[in-house]
């Protein structure tokens, strides 16, 4: 048996309870593992409103860290007693113990902690992809200005300690002079204190006029337009999250307006559909954590019986950095 947070309709976060789920053997493809920490990501909110829909009942949470119990037939990559971290779908990993597919699980290598690898492995596999995988058409390169909104979020403070260490400019923005702060020690140049300035002037008059070659954007809705209009001739908006709630529709030809601009829309779950892929990402992500050019920030913790506070921390945007659930 094993305690496990589930819905059974969608709604607010007193809609998550605690139930005891009878956890069985692995199938082929699949472990069993039991968490040591668990991450909390905003994808686990989308999917708790229903922004995200899925059948119910659900379990939610995308991100765990913990020792492999048992492994299925045609796991190779894996066995029982081993340290592991994972950012996978299908959701669950807000409990003690699950069965899960196996393709998406990476050795946690000794140097990284479990509270690390829970933290980590959603939020820095998502910088990866964004910095090393979504590039404009005329390419990222040392010196070039990059806009990367919620600079002070899990995603963005790892973002902007990597964009740093491959020489990019990192614009951030945050919505407190604190956050600003926290993202400017963190590898940000410059950040914008949305609540209280025009980012996209900002923007303007920090790169003389130019524009940015991309902007990394998860806030959604409320940043959208001026987005847009912070970036150069043929850039790029990225667009990989909805904070704020989903961007509305858009005539395409504002982009042609606007200097040939491209938009692409962004999932981490593409990215990791192969289990070679997702080594090759994680691998690339413990190295650049392991050399100390990039700290992982756990900012809050919660224990899991306590994960109602926790969203309801999140949503209201009183989180900075990662935030995990304690067993």
């Amino acid at each position: 048996m094993s305690l496990a947070v589930q819905i059974d309709q969608n709604g607010g976060p007193e809609m998550m309870k605690l139930v005891d789920v009878q956890v069985g053997e692995p199938g082929p493809g699949e472990i069993r593992i039991r968490h040591k920490a668990i991450g909390l990501n905003f994808i686990d909110v989308y999917q708790r409103t229903g922004l995200y829909p899925f059948p119910m009942p659900l379990r939610l949470g995308m991100e765990g860290a913990g020792i492999v119990e048992a492994v299925g037939e045609g796991v190779t990559h894996l066995r029982a007693g081993d340290r592991a971290a994972y950012a996978s779908a299908p959701p669950g990993s807000y409990c003690e113990v699950r069965v899960m597919p196996a393709k998406n699980v990476c050795k946690l290598p000794n140097g990284i902690s479990f509270e690390t690898g829970a933290a980590m492995m959603l939020k820095g596999l998502t910088a990866q992809y964004l910095l090393r995988r979504t590039k404009p058409v005329e390419g990222l390169e040392k010196g070039d200005f990059v806009l990367f909104h919620a600079a002070a979020g899990g995603v963005g403070l790892i973002a902007c300690q990597w964009g740093k260490a491959l020489g990019l400019r990192m614009i951030g923005t945050a919505g407190s002079d604190a956050k600003c702060d926290l993202a400017k020690a963190n590898g940000a140049e410059f950040c914008i204190n949305y609540s209280t300035e025009d980012f996209a002037a900002r923007v303007k008059e920090i790169t003389g006029g130019q524009g940015v070659k991309v902007v990394y954007d998860s806030v959604g809705k409320d940043t959208w337009d001026k987005s847009l209009d912070c970036l150069r001739p043929f850039g790029l908006m990225a667009s990989f999250g909805n904070a704020s709630g989903p961007v509305p529709p858009f005539a395409p030809g504002i982009l042609g307006n606007k200097g040939s601009l491209y938009v692409t829309r962004q999932t981490l779950f593409t990215h990791i559909a192969t289990r070679e892929a997702t080594q090759q990402m994680a691998d690339e992500l413990f190295e650049v954590v392991l050399s100390g050019k990039v700290k992982i920030h756990i900012d809050q913790t919660f224990p899991l019986a306590q994960v109602q506070e926790a969203h309801r921390a999140l949503e209201a945007r009183k989180t900075t950095g990662c935030t995990i659930l304690t067993l």
